[in-house]
């Protein structure tokens, strides 16, 4: 058993079954983190006595015959963004350097309480506002198949790091494209839920107990090597906690296994005025064409009739006055609150005209950004694509489109491209069926190929 690449679904299997030991489960991790994380950088706050200490009680409590949770001895990493009591949160940000929460965010207690074993936090960009995974505190993250290459941001080092086989899943944050970016950079897959389905309750450090200012677009969800992974961490982590009041109460269910015949999939090459690497579109129109060979009803999209360039203005804006409101000191010219609420309508308007389009389709098959991972650079440096500059804050722009909407979307590996490096294609669903979702993506992979493993890992 290749321990250090096998599924978090495989290892919990493995433990369970006295095949390994939660412990040697660790150590094969940590001997990938030690081998690799130098180069790489995406693992930080190393707790190699924390982690040894619960894997030995995961390892009594088994010899015990006590009940095991879905992660009983799975070791596992967390963006440097989530709450953890006695290890440091610091979202890459100098003020936060020192700062440690009084207890577990609700997300990382369902996972402790499902005896996953915590080993470390994975790097971010400062504040998580940015791309690339790089901040002052921790340095810069680079990508496994490409060291001279960002594993994008802000949820970069889990990319990395499972991409490296150092941990088998993490939990990022996704805000405008931040699981899925990465995740289509480093070839693994990310799942950003409906909004409101993933508890966001000490989902960044609050050291003076301030009102939560995050409250819209942004989602918590999972990275991972496959997609039974992802479904197997979104059901733990899902659903009301009694922290987050926005939380809807839907029902988290199993993962459907359907069939691609009974598929009804829209794909887009691109979106009206979005740039995109010609051979992302390749894949999606090639991708397309094999799941119509396999007997899934497959069109080209007739998206919206929206100004998706205006769609991304008015995120932007709403986000900036979320983070306005977070201020100490309220700036002098606060917005007004009736431009508040003029903001949330103007959503309003995105949302169902989304909710009509998956009213007829089941999934949209779409890029998940408009190039693969570049080269490390300042940012607001503009990217080349297919070798016209592109403006570098349209990076997120396939992505952001379904936090602006609240839909659910994930990022799945779909090969390489001519320089060596993965390609990610998005899939999106329904509010409230990422379930259906998920299964939709079960369905596909055999199509993709699925995760491949960096040479020299």
């Amino acid at each position: 058993m290749d321990i250090a690449f096998s599924s978090t679904v495989e290892l919990a299997a493995a433990v369970a079954a006295r095949k390994i030991s939660a412990m040697e489960a660790l150590d094969a991790h940590l001997a990938q983190i030690d081998a690799h994380n130098q180069a790489v950088n995406a693992v930080i706050a190393l707790d190699r006595d924390g982690a040894h200490s619960q894997a030995k009680k995961a390892d009594a409590a088994l010899a015990r015959g006590e009940a095991l949770g879905p992660l009983h001895g799975v070791p596992f990493t967390l963006k440097d963004t989530h709450e953890t009591a006695g290890m440091k949160t610091t979202v890459g940000f100098p003020p936060f350097a020192d700062y440690v929460a009084r207890q577990d965010s609700p997300v990382v207690a369902r996972l402790k309480a499902a005896g996953g074993v915590l080993m470390a936090k994975t790097n971010v960009a400062t504040m998580l506002s940015d791309w690339q995974s790089n901040n002052p505190l921790f340095g810069r993250t680079s990508n496994p198949w490409n060291l001279q290459r960002t594993a994008g941001g802000s949820s970069g080092g889990a990319a990395a790091a499972l991409c490296a086989g150092m941990m088998s899943f993490d939990v990022g944050t996704d805000m405008q494209d931040s699981i899925r970016l990465p995740a289509s950079f480093c070839g693994v897959y990310g799942l950003k839920p409906t909004e409101h389905r993933v508890s966001l309750a000490g989902a960044f450090p609050d050291p003076e107990g301030a009102a939560r200012s995050v409250r819209l677009m942004s989602c918590l969800g999972p990275l991972a090597r496959s997609v039974g992974d992802l479904s197997l961490i979104y059901k733990i982590i899902s659903g009301p906690d009694g922290h987050d009041t926005d939380l809807a109460p839907v029902p988290v269910e199993d993962m459907p296994k359907l069939d691609s015949k009974t598929l009804r999939i829209a794909f887009a090459s691109s979106f009206p005025g979005f740039p995109v690497a010609g051979e992302i579109s390749a894949v999606v129109e090639n991708l397309a064409r094999r799941l119509q060979s396999a007997g899934a009803i497959v069109e080209e999209a007739k998206l919206p009739k929206l100004d998706l360039h205006d769609d991304l203005e008015q995120g932007g804006a709403l986000i900036g006055m979320m983070l306005e409101a977070a201020q100490p000191e309220p700036p002098q010219d606060l917005t007004p609150v009736s431009r508040w609420f003029e903001a949330l309508a103007r959503r309003d308007r995105s949302i169902l005209a989304w909710d009509r389009f998956f009213e007829n389709w089941d999934a949209l098959l779409c890029p998940v950004a408009m190039t693969t991972a570049f080269p490390h650079c300042e940012p607001g440096t503009p990217i080349e694509v297919d070798g016209k500059q592109q403006s570098y804050w349209m990076l997120p722009a396939y992505g952001a489109v379904f936090n602006y909407s609240g839909h659910p979307a994930l990022s799945m590996p779909c090969g390489l491209d001519s320089a060596g490096l993965p390609i990610g294609l998005q899939l999106v669903g329904r509010r409230w069926s990422e379930e259906q979702l998920l299964g939709i993506a079960k369905a596909i992979e055999p199509l993709t190929g699925g995760f491949r493993r960096p040479p020299g890992y």
